[in-house]
């Protein structure tokens, strides 16, 4: 005999089906429902909470899965588990563990409710094992957060990610077109970032005859960048450059540099050193994504960044009210002794 009860907040953020979830678990927990019980099937509880059928079924389907309630061919579903798993299960997924990932994963889980486990997956920005670690994981989890930095967006990977149910669905960091119903998402707007950014430094960028920007095209990073750039340049009328790499570039005063790539920065630092160039002075230096090494490096790298903290927060806060908004992420220059 089943003696629990539902409880159904129709003004909550949080789905009606994980609510159906919440409140048997939470009975099986506190001793009301014990293993043995039998449960309402999906249409009587259906009918007397006034729930769609679809929801119910996708409430058992998820008791099922965790193995706390269990189908019995023309019987019913039955408690099958006394130590129901509390909490909720978030598949998060990045494309490398670099200090600002680390800084965000840091920030999500700390934000997050102390009942929520997060297994963490590395794709490597290569959309075949993106696509295998989603396939893999359909149907376990909660919530799915998955930074979708790709060296190729293939069609695969775009349908692979559209199989997610979308009310579980977050995507961080950046956006994806061809993503289909409400998700959410915390992103940043590359272009319009470095775009307004640039602005706010530009008295400093003006004492510099050439911004060069150095951006490897073999990588996952948005071409918003590039295009956020040469619109500054264009509109304020510097002389400009794009340019793969720095391993065969010839530093010469006047020039302002924005790098991507940690080794690009270092190879610049070294090339000024020799020629005795001042960071700041004759040559400048603006650094893509901050971290804590860049605050001291030579005095201090100014950076173009996004706040990775308030990254990993926000989307920490989507998962704990089940919202499913577009959310942008706040980015700045932060001007140091470089520029």
């Amino acid at each position: 005999m089943f003696e629990g009860f539902l409880y159904i907040d129709q003004n909550s953020k949080i789905p009606k089906y994980q609510q159906v979830v919440d409140t048997i678990v939470s009975d099986i927990q506190v001793g009301i429902v014990k293993v043995g019980d039998r449960i309402p099937s999906i249409n009587e509880t259906s009918e007397e909470f006034f729930l769609s059928r679809d929801t119910v079924e996708k409430a058992y389907r998820i008791l099922c899965r965790r193995g706390v309630i269990a189908a019995v061919r023309g019987k019913g579903f039955y408690v099958t588990s006394g130590n129901a798993p509390t909490g909720r299960r978030v598949l998060l997924v990045l494309n490398k563990l670099s200090d600002h990932k680390k800084a965000i994963y840091n920030s999500f889980v700390h934000n997050l409710d102390s009942d929520t486990s997060v297994d963490l997956h590395i794709h490597q920005s290569d959309s075949r094992i993106l696509e295998k670690i989603i396939i893999e994981n359909i149907g376990k989890y909660d919530h799915y957060v998955i930074m979708p930095h790709l060296l190729e967006e293939t069609t695969q990977i775009l349908a692979a990610i559209n199989k997610i149910p979308k009310d579980r669905l977050l995507l961080l960091n950046r956006n994806l077109d061809g993503i289909h119903g409400t998700y959410g998402c915390v992103y940043e707007d590359f272009e319009n970032d470095i775009y307004a950014a640039l602005y706010t430094g530009i008295h400093q960028i003006r004492k510099y005859n050439k911004l060069v920007l150095v951006f490897p095209s073999e990588s996952y990073y948005c071409a918003g960048i590039r295009r956020g750039f040469t619109r500054f340049c264009n509109e304020e009328t510097f002389e400009s450059e794009i340019i793969e790499c720095t391993n065969d570039r010839r530093v010469t005063p006047g020039e302002l540099y924005i790098v991507i790539e940690e080794s690009d920065l270092v190879e610049v630092i070294k090339k000024a050193a020799a020629k005795s160039l001042k960071l700041g002075k004759n040559i400048g230096i603006i650094a893509y994504n901050d971290s804590p090494f860049k605050e001291i490096l030579a005095g201090g790298i100014s950076v173009l960044s996004t706040d990775f903290f308030q990254m990993g927060k926000t989307m920490a806060e989507m998962v704990r009210t089940y919202s499913r908004e577009k959310v942008k992420n706040p980015f700045q220059l932060i001007m140091r002794n470089s520029v």
